[in-house]
Protein backbone atom coordinates (compact mmCIF):
# COMPACT_ATOMS: atom_id res chain seq x y z
CA UNK A 1 0.00 0.00 0.00
CA UNK A 2 1.45 3.44 -0.96
CA UNK A 3 2.53 6.11 1.30
CA UNK A 4 0.05 8.56 1.96
CA UNK A 5 0.18 11.85 0.46
CA UNK A 6 0.39 15.01 2.22
CA UNK A 7 -2.76 17.10 1.70
CA UNK A 8 -2.31 21.48 1.87
CA UNK A 9 -5.02 23.33 2.98
CA UNK A 10 -5.32 27.07 2.92
CA UNK A 11 -6.83 27.77 6.48
CA UNK A 12 -7.02 31.37 8.80
CA UNK A 13 -6.95 32.63 11.89
CA UNK A 14 -8.61 35.95 13.69
CA UNK A 15 -5.79 37.96 14.89
CA UNK A 16 -5.68 41.49 16.42
CA UNK A 17 -6.80 44.87 14.84
CA UNK A 18 -9.44 42.82 13.03
CA UNK A 19 -7.42 40.90 10.67
CA UNK A 20 -6.97 37.33 9.66
CA UNK A 21 -3.57 35.78 9.21
CA UNK A 22 -3.86 33.09 6.68
CA UNK A 23 -1.69 29.90 6.80
CA UNK A 24 -0.79 26.47 5.28
CA UNK A 25 -2.07 23.55 7.38
CA UNK A 26 -0.46 19.93 6.36
CA UNK A 27 -2.17 17.16 7.09
CA UNK A 28 -0.63 14.35 7.53
CA UNK A 29 2.06 16.30 9.21
CA UNK A 30 5.54 16.39 7.64
CA UNK A 31 9.43 16.07 8.82
CA UNK A 32 11.50 19.66 8.52
CA UNK A 33 14.77 17.88 7.12
CA UNK A 34 16.66 20.49 8.63
CA UNK A 35 15.14 20.27 12.36
CA UNK A 36 14.03 16.66 11.80
CA UNK A 37 10.91 17.75 13.79
CA UNK A 38 6.98 17.08 12.61
CA UNK A 39 5.24 20.16 11.48
CA UNK A 40 1.25 21.15 10.62
CA UNK A 41 1.18 24.19 10.03
CA UNK A 42 3.12 27.75 8.25
CA UNK A 43 2.11 31.00 8.30
CA UNK A 44 2.92 32.72 5.33
CA UNK A 45 3.27 36.36 6.85
CA UNK A 46 0.09 37.41 4.52
CA UNK A 47 -3.20 39.29 6.47
CA UNK A 48 -6.54 40.38 5.36
CA UNK A 49 -9.39 42.01 6.88
CA UNK A 50 -11.81 40.17 8.97
CA UNK A 51 -14.46 42.55 8.05
CA UNK A 52 -13.88 44.39 4.88
CA UNK A 53 -15.37 48.49 4.94
CA UNK A 54 -14.76 49.26 1.03
CA UNK A 55 -14.08 48.29 -2.16
CA UNK A 56 -10.56 48.99 -1.69
CA UNK A 57 -10.32 46.43 1.41
CA UNK A 58 -12.31 43.60 -0.68
CA UNK A 59 -9.51 43.98 -3.59
CA UNK A 60 -7.01 43.70 -1.23
CA UNK A 61 -8.58 40.62 0.24
CA UNK A 62 -8.97 39.27 -2.89
CA UNK A 63 -5.22 39.36 -4.04
CA UNK A 64 -3.84 38.56 -0.56
CA UNK A 65 -6.22 35.10 -1.26
CA UNK A 66 -4.84 34.73 -4.93
CA UNK A 67 -1.15 35.25 -3.48
CA UNK A 68 -1.56 32.48 -0.83
CA UNK A 69 -3.75 29.86 -2.99
CA UNK A 70 -0.43 30.29 -5.19
CA UNK A 71 1.91 29.74 -2.47
CA UNK A 72 -0.08 26.53 -1.68
CA UNK A 73 -0.10 24.95 -4.96
CA UNK A 74 3.78 25.58 -5.12
CA UNK A 75 3.92 23.83 -1.71
CA UNK A 76 1.78 20.85 -3.04
CA UNK A 77 4.29 20.11 -5.98
CA UNK A 78 6.77 20.86 -3.67
CA UNK A 79 5.91 17.95 -1.50
CA UNK A 80 5.07 15.75 -4.69
CA UNK A 81 8.92 16.65 -5.69
CA UNK A 82 10.27 16.04 -2.02
CA UNK A 83 11.68 19.49 -1.98
CA UNK A 84 11.32 20.89 1.41
CA UNK A 85 13.65 23.77 0.93
CA UNK A 86 10.37 26.01 1.86
CA UNK A 87 10.80 24.92 5.68
CA UNK A 88 14.56 26.54 5.60
CA UNK A 89 12.91 29.81 7.11
CA UNK A 90 13.69 29.60 10.91
CA UNK A 91 17.67 28.19 9.77
CA UNK A 92 18.43 31.18 7.30
CA UNK A 93 17.42 33.57 10.23
CA UNK A 94 20.15 31.22 13.08
CA UNK A 95 23.13 33.12 13.82
CA UNK A 96 25.80 32.50 12.04
CA UNK A 97 28.53 34.03 14.09
CA UNK A 98 27.37 32.48 16.84
CA UNK A 99 27.65 29.12 15.09
CA UNK A 100 31.04 30.08 13.58
CA UNK A 101 31.85 30.42 17.24
CA UNK A 102 31.14 27.39 18.63
CA UNK A 103 32.64 25.40 15.84
CA UNK A 104 35.92 27.68 16.69
CA UNK A 105 35.96 26.97 20.11
CA UNK A 106 36.29 22.91 19.23
CA UNK A 107 39.51 23.99 16.90
CA UNK A 108 42.19 25.73 17.55
CA UNK A 109 43.47 29.54 17.69
CA UNK A 110 43.64 29.76 13.96
CA UNK A 111 40.64 29.34 14.03
CA UNK A 112 39.11 32.01 16.51
CA UNK A 113 41.49 34.41 14.91
CA UNK A 114 39.46 34.18 11.51
CA UNK A 115 36.23 33.90 13.71
CA UNK A 116 37.46 37.32 15.09
CA UNK A 117 38.22 39.02 11.58
CA UNK A 118 34.58 38.05 10.42
CA UNK A 119 33.65 39.39 13.45
CA UNK A 120 34.74 42.91 12.66
CA UNK A 121 34.38 42.32 8.71
CA UNK A 122 30.58 42.14 9.75
CA UNK A 123 30.41 44.50 12.53
CA UNK A 124 29.12 41.70 15.01
CA UNK A 125 25.61 41.01 12.87
CA UNK A 126 25.50 37.98 10.68
CA UNK A 127 23.03 35.34 10.47
CA UNK A 128 23.10 32.28 7.90
CA UNK A 129 20.05 34.26 5.44
CA UNK A 130 22.90 37.20 5.06
CA UNK A 131 26.00 34.38 4.01
CA UNK A 132 25.98 34.33 0.38
CA UNK A 133 29.01 33.80 -2.47
CA UNK A 134 29.12 38.01 -2.72
CA UNK A 135 29.67 38.83 1.29
CA UNK A 136 31.93 35.79 1.26
CA UNK A 137 34.05 37.26 -2.21
CA UNK A 138 33.66 40.46 0.12
CA UNK A 139 35.38 39.63 2.94
CA UNK A 140 38.06 37.17 0.92
CA UNK A 141 38.67 41.06 -0.49
CA UNK A 142 38.76 41.89 3.17
CA UNK A 143 41.32 39.04 4.57
CA UNK A 144 44.13 40.30 2.05
CA UNK A 145 43.57 44.17 3.01
CA UNK A 146 43.00 43.49 6.76
CA UNK A 147 45.59 44.11 9.68
CA UNK A 148 46.26 41.46 12.18
CA UNK A 149 44.43 41.16 15.26
CA UNK A 150 47.29 42.03 18.02
CA UNK A 151 49.71 43.58 16.17
CA UNK A 152 47.74 46.59 14.51
CA UNK A 153 50.34 48.27 12.67
CA UNK A 154 50.96 45.36 10.40
CA UNK A 155 48.85 43.78 7.93
CA UNK A 156 48.08 40.18 7.45
CA UNK A 157 50.48 38.51 4.87
CA UNK A 158 49.36 37.06 2.04
CA UNK A 159 50.20 33.66 3.08
CA UNK A 160 47.91 33.96 5.74
CA UNK A 161 45.14 35.38 4.40
CA UNK A 162 44.63 32.38 1.88
CA UNK A 163 45.05 29.82 5.19
CA UNK A 164 42.37 32.27 7.16
CA UNK A 165 40.17 32.18 4.11
CA UNK A 166 40.64 28.28 3.56
CA UNK A 167 39.78 27.95 7.27
CA UNK A 168 36.30 29.82 6.26
CA UNK A 169 35.21 27.39 3.75
CA UNK A 170 35.88 24.73 5.65
CA UNK A 171 33.13 25.77 8.20
CA UNK A 172 31.16 26.87 5.12
CA UNK A 173 31.34 23.11 4.10
CA UNK A 174 30.62 21.56 7.58
CA UNK A 175 27.35 24.25 7.77
CA UNK A 176 26.58 22.72 4.37
CA UNK A 177 27.10 18.90 5.37
CA UNK A 178 24.71 20.18 8.60
CA UNK A 179 22.16 21.34 6.01
CA UNK A 180 22.15 25.09 7.22
CA UNK A 181 22.89 26.08 3.47
CA UNK A 182 20.94 24.29 0.53
CA UNK A 183 23.80 24.36 -1.65
CA UNK A 184 27.71 24.96 -0.93
CA UNK A 185 28.73 27.59 -1.72
CA UNK A 186 32.60 26.63 -1.91
CA UNK A 187 31.74 25.68 -5.25
CA UNK A 188 31.39 29.43 -6.29
CA UNK A 189 34.09 30.52 -4.57
CA UNK A 190 38.20 30.45 -5.44
CA UNK A 191 41.15 30.10 -3.14
CA UNK A 192 43.86 32.80 -2.23
CA UNK A 193 46.68 32.47 -4.03
CA UNK A 194 49.48 31.73 -1.87
CA UNK A 195 53.68 33.20 -1.94
CA UNK A 196 56.51 31.39 -1.95
CA UNK A 197 58.22 31.76 1.17
CA UNK A 198 61.54 30.42 2.47
CA UNK A 199 61.37 27.44 4.90
CA UNK A 200 63.67 27.95 7.33
CA UNK A 201 65.09 24.67 9.06
CA UNK A 202 68.16 23.33 11.00
CA UNK A 203 71.01 21.70 10.06
CA UNK A 204 72.01 18.99 12.43
CA UNK A 205 75.10 19.73 13.58
CA UNK A 206 72.86 22.99 14.47
CA UNK A 207 69.94 20.84 16.29
CA UNK A 208 73.26 19.31 18.11
CA UNK A 209 74.24 22.39 19.36
CA UNK A 210 71.00 23.37 20.55
CA UNK A 211 70.84 19.95 22.45
CA UNK A 212 74.15 21.16 24.09
CA UNK A 213 72.49 24.34 25.13
CA UNK A 214 70.92 25.16 28.66
CA UNK A 215 67.51 26.28 28.52
CA UNK A 216 65.84 28.38 31.49
CA UNK A 217 62.81 26.07 30.33
CA UNK A 218 63.89 22.43 30.74
CA UNK A 219 60.29 21.47 29.45
CA UNK A 220 60.78 23.84 26.31
CA UNK A 221 64.08 22.08 25.07
CA UNK A 222 62.90 18.72 25.62
CA UNK A 223 59.56 19.18 23.69
CA UNK A 224 61.59 21.48 20.94
CA UNK A 225 64.22 18.28 20.41
CA UNK A 226 61.31 15.96 20.36
CA UNK A 227 59.59 17.69 17.63
CA UNK A 228 62.72 17.92 15.53
CA UNK A 229 62.66 14.04 16.23
CA UNK A 230 59.33 13.38 15.21
CA UNK A 231 58.14 16.27 13.28
CA UNK A 232 55.13 17.03 15.58
CA UNK A 233 53.54 20.11 15.51
CA UNK A 234 53.27 22.52 18.56
CA UNK A 235 49.25 21.79 19.08
CA UNK A 236 49.98 18.07 18.77
CA UNK A 237 52.58 18.26 21.48
CA UNK A 238 50.79 20.49 23.87
CA UNK A 239 47.98 17.74 23.96
CA UNK A 240 50.43 14.11 23.70
CA UNK A 241 49.33 12.30 26.61
CA UNK A 242 51.16 9.24 28.03
CA UNK A 243 48.62 7.07 27.23
CA UNK A 244 49.00 7.55 23.60
CA UNK A 245 52.63 6.28 23.91
CA UNK A 246 52.38 2.46 23.73
CA UNK A 247 54.56 -0.58 23.01
CA UNK A 248 54.73 -1.06 19.06
CA UNK A 249 54.39 -4.45 17.76
CA UNK A 250 57.50 -4.52 15.54
CA UNK A 251 59.89 -3.49 18.64
CA UNK A 252 60.28 -0.08 20.15
CA UNK A 253 57.59 2.47 20.92
CA UNK A 254 54.61 4.03 18.98
CA UNK A 255 51.82 6.74 19.52
CA UNK A 256 48.96 6.74 18.41
CA UNK A 257 47.43 9.98 18.40
CA UNK A 258 44.67 12.34 15.87
CA UNK A 259 46.80 15.07 15.13
CA UNK A 260 44.32 18.47 15.66
CA UNK A 261 45.38 20.00 12.75
CA UNK A 262 44.26 17.38 9.67
CA UNK A 263 42.22 15.53 12.50
CA UNK A 264 43.77 12.35 11.43
CA UNK A 265 43.94 9.42 12.60
CA UNK A 266 47.58 7.94 12.98
CA UNK A 267 50.25 5.84 14.44
CA UNK A 268 53.97 6.95 14.50
CA UNK A 269 56.88 5.37 15.45
CA UNK A 270 59.13 6.79 18.04
CA UNK A 271 62.73 6.33 18.47
CA UNK A 272 64.28 5.45 21.66
CA UNK A 273 66.04 8.90 22.57
CA UNK A 274 62.50 10.97 21.19
CA UNK A 275 61.13 8.79 24.22
CA UNK A 276 64.11 9.54 26.49
CA UNK A 277 63.12 13.75 26.20
CA UNK A 278 59.77 12.59 27.34
CA UNK A 279 61.29 11.47 30.60
CA UNK A 280 59.97 9.61 33.61
CA UNK A 281 56.47 7.75 32.20
CA UNK A 282 53.40 9.07 34.17
CA UNK A 283 49.63 10.04 34.23
CA UNK A 284 48.41 12.88 31.79
CA UNK A 285 50.51 15.38 29.29
CA UNK A 286 53.61 14.01 28.27
CA UNK A 287 55.22 17.68 28.45
CA UNK A 288 53.83 18.55 31.47
CA UNK A 289 54.02 22.79 32.16
CA UNK A 290 54.98 23.66 28.28
CA UNK A 291 52.66 26.35 27.42
CA UNK A 292 52.17 27.73 24.05
CA UNK A 293 53.75 31.19 25.07
CA UNK A 294 57.20 29.53 25.57
CA UNK A 295 57.75 29.26 22.07
CA UNK A 296 57.64 32.99 21.64
CA UNK A 297 60.48 35.49 23.38
CA UNK A 298 61.77 32.39 25.55
CA UNK A 299 62.41 30.13 22.37
CA UNK A 300 64.06 32.99 20.56
CA UNK A 301 66.65 33.85 23.75
CA UNK A 302 67.51 29.96 23.94
CA UNK A 303 68.41 29.64 20.12
CA UNK A 304 69.98 33.08 20.09
CA UNK A 305 72.52 31.65 23.08
CA UNK A 306 72.95 28.88 20.83
CA UNK A 307 74.35 30.78 18.64
CA UNK A 308 72.10 30.29 16.13
CA UNK A 309 70.92 33.35 14.12
CA UNK A 310 68.67 31.97 11.78
CA UNK A 311 64.65 32.72 12.06
CA UNK A 312 63.76 29.84 14.02
CA UNK A 313 60.22 29.57 14.92
CA UNK A 314 58.43 25.87 16.65
CA UNK A 315 57.07 25.11 13.46
CA UNK A 316 60.70 25.15 11.67
CA UNK A 317 61.58 21.90 13.76
CA UNK A 318 59.40 20.04 11.91
CA UNK A 319 60.54 21.50 8.72
CA UNK A 320 63.83 20.73 10.55
CA UNK A 321 62.50 16.71 10.77
CA UNK A 322 61.64 16.67 7.61
CA UNK A 323 64.50 18.12 5.57
CA UNK A 324 67.18 15.88 7.79
CA UNK A 325 64.98 12.47 6.97
CA UNK A 326 65.08 13.26 3.17
CA UNK A 327 68.37 14.30 3.25
CA UNK A 328 69.41 11.31 5.12
CA UNK A 329 67.72 9.04 2.63
CA UNK A 330 64.64 8.13 4.39
CA UNK A 331 62.09 8.07 0.95
CA UNK A 332 59.53 11.03 0.61
CA UNK A 333 56.38 8.46 0.98
CA UNK A 334 57.59 7.47 4.13
CA UNK A 335 58.05 10.81 5.27
CA UNK A 336 55.01 12.02 4.19
CA UNK A 337 53.23 9.32 6.16
CA UNK A 338 55.33 10.69 9.16
CA UNK A 339 54.43 14.28 8.92
CA UNK A 340 50.74 12.69 8.14
CA UNK A 341 50.85 14.69 4.71
CA UNK A 342 47.73 14.13 3.15
CA UNK A 343 49.60 14.75 -0.45
CA UNK A 344 53.10 13.51 -1.01
CA UNK A 345 52.89 16.72 -3.21
CA UNK A 346 53.27 18.88 -0.08
CA UNK A 347 56.16 16.71 1.14
CA UNK A 348 57.90 17.04 -1.87
CA UNK A 349 58.47 21.21 -0.54
CA UNK A 350 61.19 19.56 1.58
CA UNK A 351 63.09 17.52 -0.63
CA UNK A 352 63.44 20.69 -2.68
CA UNK A 353 65.42 22.19 -0.17
CA UNK A 354 67.79 19.29 0.55
CA UNK A 355 70.92 18.84 -1.43
CA UNK A 356 69.81 16.66 -4.47
CA UNK A 357 72.63 13.98 -3.85
CA UNK A 358 71.36 11.76 -0.96
CA UNK A 359 73.68 11.20 1.60
CA UNK A 360 74.29 7.69 3.43
CA UNK A 361 73.87 6.83 7.01
CA UNK A 362 73.48 3.74 9.11
CA UNK A 363 71.82 6.18 12.00
CA UNK A 364 69.13 8.77 11.23
CA UNK A 365 68.82 11.70 13.33
CA UNK A 366 70.99 11.32 16.68
CA UNK A 367 72.06 14.02 18.87
CA UNK A 368 75.08 11.91 20.26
Amino acid sequence: MGATLTRVHLRQRDITAGRISLYLDYYPAIRDPYSMKMTRREYLGIYIYARPKNEIEKEFNNEMLMKAEAIRSMRVQAIINEEFGFLDKNKRKADFLAYFKSKAEKKDQKWMKVHQHFSNFVKGQCSFGDVTVELCNRFKDYLLKAKQLKHKDHYISQNSASGYFSTFRALLKIAFKEKFFRENLNDYLEAIDTTDVKKEYLTLDEVKTLANTSCNIPVLKSASLFSCMTGLRISDILKLDWKEIEPASDGGYCMRLRTEKTETETTLPISDEALELCGERRKGKVFKGLQKSMTQQPLKNWVESAGITKHITFHCFRHTFATLQIALGTDIYTVSKMLTHKNVSTTQIYADLVNSKKRESANKISLK
